[in-house]
C-alpha cells in the first residue's frame, strides 16, 4: 500500500512546476499544446556587458540564465511544430523543442511566425541559411512591412534567394489555419515600428486558446480592450519587460514604452481571480527584479493572483 501511495505522489508531482508558483499542466499525449521556450527580453538574461548585481548570479550559474521570449506550438498527433519568433537563442530553443517533441526532419519546423523586426524576434532566421542549417523552404509568416524588410535587406534577402525560407503573408485580424486542429490570428499592437509593424497572436486549438503579446507600448495606447482579449482566451502571455518606472537609472523610459508590470497589475486588479490567473508576464528585461528568484517583485505578482512565464511550461490547446 505504501508503495502504491508513493507512486501516486510521484506521478502527481511530475506534472507540477512550482518553482515560480505556477502549476505545470498535465497534458493528454495527443493534445496540441503551446510550450514556452524563453521568457527574457530581446537580449536574454544575463545581458551582454552587464556587470550589475541583477546579472551577477546568472553569469556564474547557468541554471539562472533565461532565453529570449519565444513560444512553440506542437501537434503531437500530426507531429507538426511551429515557433513564434526566431530569437538570438534559436539553436538552443530548437534543441529544447527537439527534446520535448522530436522531429525526424531538419529543422523540423512547419512554420515560423514573426511578431516584428526588433532584434530578439527575427534574427534567429540566420541559422536557416547556408552557413548553418541550409534549410529548404521553411515557411515564415510575416506582416506586409515585415515581409518587405526581409526581402530588401541583407542577409535576410539571401535566405529568400537561396530558398532557405519562403514568406507567407499575414493580415491583421485574419485567421490562418495551420492544420486541421490549430489556427492562429495576428492582431496589430502599438509599438516602436521603425522597420515593421508589430503584432500579437491568438493561438486557437480544439479546446483552448492562448494569447501572446511580448511587446506593446502601453495598454491605454491600444484601441482594443486587453481585458476583452483576456476573457476570450485560456492563457495570456503578456508584455512584462519592466517591473516599474525608474528601473534603468539615467535612461528616459518613455523612450522605450512598455506597460510596467506594476501598471498592469493595477489595471487588472478588478478582474476576477479566474481571469488574473490566466496572465503570465513574459519578455522580462535583465533589469526586471521579477527575474530574481524569491524577490519581493515575484512575491507581489503571485500575491495579486498573476504568474510569470517559465521556460518549459505547457498549455493545452
Amino acid at each position: 500500500m505504501l508503495l502504491i501511495i508513493a507512486v501516486c505522489v510521484l506521478a502527481f508531482c511530475s506534472s507540477c512546476n512550482e518553482s515560480d508558483g505556477n502549476v505545470q499542466e498535465s497534458l493528454p499525449s495527443a493534445s496540441p499544446f503551446v510550450v514556452v521556450l524563453g521568457i527574457a527580453q530581446d537580449a536574454g538574461f544575463p545581458q551582454a556587458a552587464c556587470k550589475k548585481s541583477c546579472c551577477a548570479d546568472a553569469w556564474h550559474t547557468r541554471e539562472q540564465r533565461k532565453m529570449v521570449s519565444c513560444l512553440a506550438i506542437v501537434d503531437p498527433q500530426s507531429k507538426e511544430r511551429w515557433i513564434i519568433d526566431a530569437t538570438p537563442d534559436f539553436k538552443d530553443q530548437l534543441r529544447m523543442l527537439d527534446s520535448i517533441a522530436p522531429s525526424g526532419q531538419n529543422p523540423g519546423l512547419n512554420g515560423i511566425l514573426l511578431t516584428h523586426a526588433h532584434i530578439g524576434h527575427y534574427t534567429g532566421l540566420m541559422h536557416l541559411g547556408r552557413e548553418v542549417i541550409g534549410a529548404q523552404g521553411v515557411p515564415v509568416y510575416a506582416m506586409p512591412r515585415m515581409r518587405t524588410f526581409l526581402e530588401n535587406n541583407g542577409p535576410w534577402d539571401q535566405l529568400l534567394k537561396l530558398r532557405n525560407i519562403e514568406i507567407n503573408q499575414l493580415g491583421a485580424d485574419s485567421t490562418i489555419r495551420l492544420n486541421e486542429r490549430i489556427s492562429i490570428r495576428p492582431f496589430s499592437v502599438p509599438h516602436r515600428d521603425e522597420y515593421s509593424e508589430t503584432v500579437g497572436f491568438q493561438i486557437l486549438g480544439p479546446e483552448a486558446s492562448v494569447v501572446f503579446i511580448p511587446d506593446i507600448d502601453k495598454w491605454e495606447r491600444w484601441e482594443r480592450s486587453i481585458e476583452e482579449l483576456i476573457a476570450e482566451c485560456d492563457r495570456a502571455y503578456l508584455d512584462g519587460t519592466f517591473y516599474a518606472d525608474g528601473e534603468i537609472p539615467g535612461r528616459d523610459m518613455a523612450e522605450i514604452p512598455h506597460p510596467f508590470i506594476e501598471e498592469s497589475m493595477r489595471r487588472f486588479a478588478a478582474l476576477p481571480v479566474s481571469e488574473r490567473r490566466k496572465i503570465r508576464f513574459i519578455h522580462l528585461n535583465h533589469s526586471n527584479p521579477a527575474l530574481q528568484t524569491a524577490s519581493t517583485a515575484q512575491q507581489a505578482i503571485r500575491d495579486q493572483g498573476f504568474g510569470l512565464a517559465e521556460q518549459g511550461e505547457r498549455t493545452r490547446l
